[in-house]
């Protein structure tokens, strides 16, 4: 099949209309499919995650039946899921509720698509959209269904239904509950409750005859060790900060044939939490079309695309799909212009993007960066080879990790300056007391980052960081790359045996710049501008984007310096790439001293000298001075 990469262009409309869908148009006419039809042929308004997403269902209807894809869409399987919906309570009504099509995509994507053993494909699922669009109710049905008729002939099987706390579980928990229970009250599933002995209690449902037990269990609780779960509903999973307990819920469903764990959430104020990360890789895997490595991940997210799309009411149907519903459009969008309005007024126009418009976005007033402004730096490569260099060195303190930045200065191809930074890590863990439980306090996959060459975890035996592995490191990365160290930035605090070698060792431009206002002011306001001028750029380095985010801004009667909200959220890199901007900012500038000759000279290893000793350029130098 033709190979699509969508990471760069986002152009889904463009590429789908220069494709040939007829086939899949005349064999498919199910309500799941028809759907993603009428958002790619703009018959539906919908943002750019809803449209990838219908692409990707398209080409996957294309691609059935070729090697390295083992899934294939059940139309029964979708239509059995849809049939269950139509007879589904809603708790507050007492009687079913007629689905959108947005809502039949989400249940025809969860239960149409499978493996070829006939399973679930879809064993990993988001499902994010704004505040008050019936997410609750969806997930009750799938639960339901789940629990009611994918175990027929089964046993022993464990359900989950969890929340952030013990008072949102039960909200959905009771939800699930009310539907079951006038679901048994009338045939067929009357019948079938009594022979299974099906019971509601008050934090569990139960089938006595074949063990098959559904529980609510809340994330503050988190004791979903020892269970293996089928089906495992988390709602509001984007307010959940560390991976470790939903970790516990993964693992245990790895021997589970059919399984689904379902991450349910708006988008929340702070865009470091597990879910957003999980919502972007899924994004870039629907963008890679041709890549296979994220087949069993569905991401249905409906969003708005723009911050400036606050003040667009016509585009909120992005992120609130009810507004498609003639009965519920006049009310919810007079409530959503109140609310915006209202959130204009105080100041907090960031809880309507967060929760109205399910965008992502950087809500502290004092926060030293924006995501978009962090996320709009990347770039997939930068060559470094032979390149001169800025470093910045922040030093390990207790649980800190020590931080190595490089800025490389350069002149973009519109001859605009540019700055390319990049950074190196090191991970102690002895505070901690592992490797794992570093990972799990920090939110970081250290060991796969260090993988890709941007960490690496000390080789210490206590987990201190090792200075002579600090050191060793950062010479051969110069050497190796053949860089031209302009300038080395350091905390004057961390004068530490790896400093001592560079003095010793080095013929480079080595200072010690004090952590106060005074001196950092500069170099704190103009990484700040960089950014938000798109005159920096990054690869797409977690530890880096992690650390830009954590920053927060303090300030006194002399300027800014940035700072964090609590040990665990990791600002290293920050203060490393600040020390080395110390004299990086400057470096276009006629007085900096990358442009004095006798500087130039100084940072020249013995061999570089007497090489240009005997060149031409020194005589003429000599004569000019």
């Amino acid at each position: 099949m033709k190979k699509i990469d969508l990471t760069i262009s986002h152009d889904v409309i463009g590429i789908y209309h220069s494709m040939d869908f007829s086939d899949v148009r005349m064999q498919y006419n199910d309500e799941g499919t028809q759907y993603a039809f009428d958002v790619l042929d703009g018959e539906i308004d919908q943002g750019y995650l809803i449209k990838l997403a219908a692409f990707r269902h398209l080409r996957d209807l294309q691609r059935q039946g070729t090697d390295g894809f083992p899934f294939y869409y059940s139309v029964k399987q979708a239509r059995n899921i849809l049939k269950f919906a139509s007879i589904s309570p809603n708790v507050d009504t007492g009687e079913p509720t007629k689905l959108m099509s947005w809502q039949k995509f989400i249940l025809t994507q969860m239960m149409g698509w499978r493996n070829d053993d006939g399973g679930k494909r879809f064993s990993r699922v988001i499902v994010s959209v704004a505040r008050g669009q019936g997410k609750t109710y969806m997930m009750a049905i799938i639960q339901t269904y789940s629990f009611l008729v994918e175990t027929i002939g089964l046993e022993n099987q464990d359900f989950l239904v969890a929340s952030i706390n013990f008072k949102q579980t039960n909200k959905l928990f009771g939800y699930i509950k009310s539907m079951m229970q006038k679901l048994i009250s009338k045939s067929p599933f009357k019948t079938y409750a009594d022979e299974v002995g099906l019971m509601i209690q008050t934090d569990q449902i139960i089938m006595k005859k074949k063990n098959n037990v559904m529980r609510a269990i809340s994330h503050e609780s988190g004791q979903y060790d020892s269970f293996h779960f089928t089906t495992a509903v988390v709602d509001e999973i984007g307010e959940i900060k560390s991976r470790a307990k939903i970790s516990k819920i993964i693992s245990g469903q790895v021997k589970v044939k059919n399984r689904q764990f379902i991450q349910i959430s708006t988008s929340y104020p702070d865009p470091t939490v597990p879910f957003h990360e999980d919502e972007k890789m899924i994004q870039q895997a629907m963008e890679q079309d041709w890549n296979r490595d994220a087949d069993s991940y569905l991401g249905l997210i409906w969003a708005n695309d723009s911050l400036d799309e606050t003040f667009k009411p016509e585009t909120w149907i992005k992120s609130n799909p009810l507004l498609e519903l003639d009965s519920e459009k006049d009310v919810l969008s007079q409530g959503l212009l109140d609310k915006r309005d209202s959130d204009l007024l105080a100041g907090t126009i960031s809880d309507f993007q967060n929760k109205n418009l399910n965008m992502w976005l950087q809500e502290s007033t004092n926060s030293f960066l924006k995501l978009s402004d962090v996320e709009r730096a990347i770039v997939s490569e930068f060559q470094i080879h032979g390149k001169q260099v800025y470093i910045g060195f922040d030093y390990s303190m207790f649980s800190d990790n020590t931080a190595i930045a490089f800025v490389y200065p350069y002149i973009d191809k519109n001859g605009n300056k540019h700055w390319h930074v990049q950074q190196h890590s090191f991970i102690p863990w002895e505070k901690a007391g592992s490797i794992d439980a570093k990972e799990k306090q920090d939110g970081i996959n250290y060991r796969e980052l260090a993988k890709q060459g941007y960490c690496t975890i000390t080789s210490h035996p206590q987990g201190l960081i090792n200075d002579d592995q600090v050191y060793q490191w950062l010479i051969n990365y110069v050497e190796d790359n053949a860089l031209d160290v302009v300038f080395f930035g350091y905390d004057a605090w961390g004068a530490t045996p790896a400093i001592k070698q560079l003095e010793l060792n080095t013929s480079w431009n080595l200072m010690a710049i004090r952590q106060r206002t005074s001196e950092l002011k500069d170099p704190t306001k103009f990484l700040q501008s960089v950014f938000v001028e798109s005159s920096i750029t990054r690869l797409d380095d977690k530890i880096m984007e992690k650390a830009l985010l954590n920053a927060q801004v303090i300030e006194d009667k002399i300027g800014i310096q940035v700072d964090k909200a609590k040990a665990t959220l990791k600002i290293d890199v920050v203060d490393a790439i600040i020390d080395a901007l110390y004299q990086g900012m400057i470096h276009f500038e006629d007085y900096s001293d990358v442009n004095d000759p006798e500087k130039q000279i100084e940072r020249m290893t013995p061999q570089q000298k007497l090489d240009w000793l005997l060149s031409e350029e020194a005589g003429l130098m000599g004569d000019e001075l």
